[in-house]
């Protein structure tokens, strides 16, 4: 049995938007599989064009051109650049749930004249889980956990949100999600906090970051279904940084907005 029709486009369609997530902080923030393949398999592949802060708090946008490409096979591994290298265990169709390794994509200090004497935060393999829960036709429930971020590879995120999906028409769809992330100390440290060594290449005040919620965020995604193969979508994300992350001396916009402008193909 798999996901009603609506359903499985409007997740493959999210999928899409996922491709945008190695521009911001949000990366990998959660797994979207469209049902089960048909098949021995199915994919999707194409493009997004980005506008994103230059990191996570800044107050400057860059645009991005990057190429996407998600497949699934049907004994339930799945890879791509929307939900990383994994494996969905067996489940009624209304749950999904299983283990996978992403990438936090780090920071570099070239982004922006306020993270010289930062240092590069390298990039940084994940291993995690996720469990989600469709809860009606139109509504779901997403949840992830990650951990291997950061210089010292401690990072753990644990990200958790609920979507809503409708049909405005027969070729368009609506979706509408509200989403929070949590990090350990050692994230939060990394990526919002400042050093001694640090703070005497900076000038910044020595701050020691701890854990806690590092942003909620709520997002709209509109989808029109060219055919059955193509679809195009468009999606503008705003969130709200939280707790230390907001305080923090590099933070120059405490609601930073992402838009992304993708197009797909199924196979």
């Amino acid at each position: 049995m798999n996901l009603p029709l609506s359903i499985r486009f409007l997740l493959a369609a999210a999928g899409l938007v996922l491709a945008a997530s190695g521009a911001t902080a949000q990366s990998f923030d959660s797994v979207t599989l469209q049902g089960d393949p048909e098949s021995s398999g199915s994919g999707r592949v194409g493009g997004v064009l980005i506008s994103a802060p230059r990191y996570l708090g800044s107050d400057e946008q860059r645009t991005l051109l990057l190429p996407f490409i998600d497949y699934r096979w049907k004994n339930g591994f799945f890879a791509g650049l929307g939900n990383g290298i994994g494996y969905k265990f067996p489940s009624s169709p209304q749950l999904q749930y299983g283990v996978r390794l992403s990438v936090d994509f780090g920071r570099k200090e070239k982004r922006s004249p306020l993270l010289t004497g930062m240092g590069d935060i390298d990039a940084s393999p994940e291993a995690g889980a996720f469990f989600n829960y469709l809860l009606t036709h139109e509504w779901s429930l997403k949840s992830s956990l990650r951990y291997g971020a950061g210089n010292d590879h401690a990072g753990l995120l644990f990200d958790l949100g609920l979507h809503y999906a409708t049909q405005l028409a027969p070729q368009w769809r609506l979706g509408l999600g509200v989403a929070a992330t949590c990090a350990n100390a050692s994230y939060m440290q990394d990526y919002f906090g400042v050093t001694p060594a640090q703070s005497a290449a900076t000038g910044y005040a020595v701050s020691n970051v701890g854990a806690g919620v590092r942003d909620v965020r709520g997002s709209v995604t509109l989808m029109h279904f060219i055919n059955r193969n193509w679809i195009a979508s468009a999606v503008l994300t705003v969130a709200s940084l939280q707790g230390d992350a907001k305080n923090s001396v590099i933070v120059r916009e405490r609601t930073p907005v992402t838009g992304v402008l993708g197009l797909s193909y199924g196979f």
